[in-house]
C-alpha cells in the first residue's frame, strides 16, 4: 500500500497532512510513505524529517501521488491536481463540501472515493478523528492572541507604583470547542472573560472556566435545548430581549470574539454595525466566521478593518493554520486515528467496511459518483434539503457551539 502525502497548492494553506510522527505509524503498518518536496515546510518541517521517520521525498505532486492508493492532503484536492490521482485512490482531506457540489461531481470523475474528515460522527469511538474539535481548539486560542495583539492596553489587571492598570474585559460569543478554548485563554491572560450561548447547558461550562455567562434566563432559555442536546429555535420576542441585553453588554467590552459557524448555510450575523459603533475607540472583535460572512457586521475576509472611531474588526482566514505546526500535527494524527482503522491489519492493504458508520458519514465520492445523501443531484427537493439540513445540524453541534469548523473551525 501507497500512502502518497502532497503539499497544498492554496497559498493561505501552510498545513500539512502528516508529519514525521504519523509517517512512523504508517510504516509500522506495513505503508510505503511518499512526501511531496516541501510539503512540511510552511509548517516548520523539513524534507529531511520525513526521511529520518521512513518516507520517501517525490519532486512533484505527480511524482508523490503516482499509483498511491491513499492521498492525503489538507484541503479538497484542486482541478489541477485530480488528473494526477489513479482512479480507484482514496483521497482524505477537509473537503468543504457545502456549496462545491460541482467539486465533487469532479472528484466523482475522476474516480476517486473521497472522504471528508469534517463530517467525521460525533460518537465515542470518533473522537480521536474530530478535526473540527482539534482545529477549533486552536482557532480559539488564537482568537484571543490575535485580539490581544490588536489592542492597545494590556489585559491584565496591573497595580504598580504609577497607578493600577484594569483588566481588559473579553466577550465570547458562542460557547462551543472555539469558544471554550478562548474563555480559557482569555482568563488565562488575566482579563474579565463574559460569553453567551443559546444553549442552557453551556451555563455551567463558562462558569467552571471563571467567567461569567450572560443570557436572558427566562422560561424560555431553560427550556431551549432538545432531548439531543441541539439548540432550539428561540421565538423572535426572545430573540428580541437577548439581542437589548448583548447590544448593551458589548458597548463595555474591550474584545469581543465571535465563533458561530453553521456547515452549510452563511454565518449568523450576532453584531450589528450599530453594537460596533457602540463600543470604545481601540476595542477589537475578532471574527471567527468571517469565510462564511461573518458574524461581525463590517468584517473582511483576510483584513483587519479601522472603523471611523477606532474599533478594529479582525478577519483573518483560515485561523488554525496561523499555527500551522501545531495544528498540523493535531490533523494528522486525527487522520491517522481513521486511516487506521481502513487498514486490513495482516494484509496491510487498504480494506474499507463500507459498512461501517464512519465511512458511511464521511464518504462523498465512490465508484464515480456522488454517493453522500446531502450532495447527491436533487430528485426529491424536499428530502434532499431535510437531509442536508439534519448534518448541519449535526455538525453545527459538534464544532463550535455554534454554532463552529474548522476551520473552525
Amino acid at each position: 500500500m501507497r500512502i502518497a502525502v502532497l503539499s497544498e497548492t492554496d497559498s493561505a494553506e501552510p498545513r500539512v497532512a502528516a508529519v514525521p510522527e504519523t509517517v512512523k505509524k504508517f510504516k509500522s503498518l506495513g505503508a510505503d510513505v511518499v512526501v511531496q518536496s516541501g510539503a512540511g515546510q510552511r509548517a516548520g518541517i523539513l524534507d529531511s524529517e520525513y526521511e529520518a521517520a521512513g518516507a520517501g521525498i517525490a519532486g512533484s505532486a505527480a511524482d508523490a501521488a503516482r499509483d498511491a492508493d491513499l492521498v492525503l492532503k489538507v484541503r479538497r484536492p484542486s482541478a489541477e491536481e485530480l488528473p494526477q490521482l489513479k482512479r480507484g485512490a482514496t483521497v482524505i482531506a477537509i473537503m468543504d463540501p457545502y456549496g462545491n457540489e460541482e467539486a465533487l461531481r469532479a472528484m466523482a470523475e475522476a474516480g476517486v472515493d473521497g472522504f471528508a474528515m469534517e463530517l467525521m460522527p460525533r460518537i465515542t469511538r470518533a473522537q480521536v478523528m474530530d478535526v473540527l474539535s482539534s482545529q477549533a481548539n486552536l482557532a480559539g486560542y488564537r482568537a484571543v492572541v490575535d485580539g490581544a495583539a490588536e489592542y492597545g492596553r494590556a489585559m491584565p489587571m496591573m497595580m504598580t507604583a504609577a497607578g493600577t492598570v484594569p483588566a481588559a474585559r473579553v466577550f465570547v460569543m458562542g460557547v462551543g470547542v472555539a469558544g471554550l478554548q478562548a474563555i480559557a485563554t482569555a482568563r488565562r491572560l488575566g482579563a474579565v472573560v463574559t460569553a453567551t450561548d443559546v444553549r442552557p447547558a453551556t451555563k455551567e461550562q463558562v462558569e467552571s472556566l471563571g467567567a461569567k455567562f450572560v443570557a436572558v434566563e427566562d422560561d424560555e432559555f431553560k427550556q431551549a435545548e432538545t432531548a439531543g442536546g441541539y439548540a432550539k429555535e428561540m421565538s423572535a420576542e426572545y430573540q428580541k430581549k437577548q439581542a437589548e441585553l448583548v447590544k448593551g453588554h458589548i458597548a463595555k467590552q474591550d474584545i469581543v470574539i465571535t465563533t458561530a459557524l453553521i456547515p452549510g448555510r452563511p454565518a449568523p450575523k450576532l453584531v450589528s454595525e450599530e453594537m460596533v459603533a457602540s463600543m470604545k475607540p481601540g476595542s477589537v472583535l475578532v471574527d471567527l466566521a468571517v469565510e462564511r460572512g461573518g458574524n461581525v457586521a463590517g468584517a473582511k475576509a483576510g483584513e483587519v478593518v479601522t472603523n471611523d472611531r477606532g474599533v478594529k474588526i479582525v478577519g483573518h482566514v483560515n485561523v488554525p493554520g496561523r499555527l500551522a505546526a501545531t495544528s498540523s500535527s493535531l490533523y494528522a494524527r486525527n487522520l491517522y486515528a481513521f486511516v487506521e482503522t481502513l487498514i486490513d491489519k495482516e494484509s496491510k492493504a487498504l480494506a474499507i467496511n463500507w459498512d461501517d458508520e464512519l465511512v458511511k458519514a464521511t464518504n462523498l465520492t465512490r465508484d464515480g459518483a456522488v454517493v453522500h445523501a446531502s450532495f447527491q443531484p436533487k430528485t426529491d427537493g424536499a428530502a434532499s434539503e431535510a437531509a442536508s439540513v439534519g448534518l448541519a445540524k449535526s455538525e453545527a453541534n459538534k464544532a463550535s457551539g455554534t454554532a463552529t469548523p474548522a476551520g473552525a473551525q
